[in-house]
């Protein structure tokens, strides 16, 4: 069934970006009647985030996201096989003077989980390597092709999570840039409770913990997937100013009210499908059941 699916996406990929879009419309509304599971999930975390929004309006951001979503799916094909030029054309990129005004420092690209994390990923590669952490997929036909997709250009620097901080902070000292994605529910270890639109949200403390041993710069990199026909845009914002602060809960809820910021602007793109309150403060029940 995998190869049958990765089959489709190759395929997919000889079409116009005009044509491709629309087939992950229908996907996504294929997806949100089929995936009972995960709709619930994302209804949860969008009724945990957003309790001044109606059911209704709830709704329509759940259905648009999973409109996104398996519309970023079936584009991935464009990333994997299509040329460098192509992928250039697929995302463009802004505020790249932000990371230039910081280059030749060790520095951390805060790249938080929007659906087209890995356009923007795979873009940076283009032009310099990186170094970043990946996590070995289940399905080993996906992760071939996962893996093949995140090195077909400038190789980077792969990490697992189980390698621990020192060879990441080593490679940043040396002057690559770090695509990092701290914000998703790892579990209690290396993460303290911090609000997430208000709501108590297990978060990992490490981009503060590795901004300081780096002694590294943080310039968050955001990727919006655009309307049809236009693509992606990989928006590299100005470096953030007295971080680390030697108080590692204020850095982290910083954080994450970046992060807030950025999904209250195009609220379908953030990654709902994740359980991203599955860990709990003592005592408390989980928000799924």
């Amino acid at each position: 069934m995998t190869r049958l699916g990765l089959g489709l996406v190759w395929l997919l990929h000889l079409l116009p970006l005009c044509v491709l879009a629309p087939f992950g419309r229908v996907a996504g509304w294929l997806l949100y009647g089929l995936a009972r599971e995960r709709r619930h999930v994302v209804l949860t975390n969008l009724k945990c985030c957003f309790p001044e929004r109606s059911d209704g309006e709830r709704r329509r951001i759940a259905r648009a996201h999973f409109h996104a979503l398996a519309r970023s799916v079936l584009e991935h094909g464009l990333l994997w096989w299509s040329s460098a030029a192509r992928v250039q054309k697929l995302v463009r990129i802004e505020g790249l003077e932000h990371w230039r005004a910081v280059e030749g420092k060790p520095v951390i690209w805060l790249a938080p989980h929007f659906i087209g994390l890995d356009m923007g990923g795979i873009r940076t590669s283009l032009d310099t390597r990186v170094v970043s952490v990946y996590s070995r997929q289940k399905n080993p036909v996906f992760d071939q092709a996962l893996l093949h997709g995140r090195t077909r250009f400038i190789k980077p620097l792969l990490f697992s999570r189980q390698d621990g901080i020192r060879p990441v902070v080593k490679a940043i000292r040396e002057g690559l840039p770090f695509y990092y994605l701290p914000d998703m529910d790892f579990g209690e270890r290396d993460s303290i409770f911090v609000p997430f639109f208000g709501v108590q949200a297990a978060t990992i403390t490490g981009l503060s913990r590795l901004a300081r041993l780096a002694h590294a710069v943080v310039v968050p990199a955001v990727t919006r997937q655009l309307p049809g026909a236009q693509g992606y845009e990989l928006r590299f914002y100005p470096a953030w100013e007295n971080y680390p602060s030697g108080d590692v809960a204020a850095d982290t809820r910083r954080m994450n009210a970046f992060i807030e910021d950025r999904v209250r602007e195009m609220p379908e793109q953030y990654y709902w499908v994740h359980k991203r309150f599955k860990t709990r403060p003592p005592g408390e029940h989980s928000v799924y059941d």
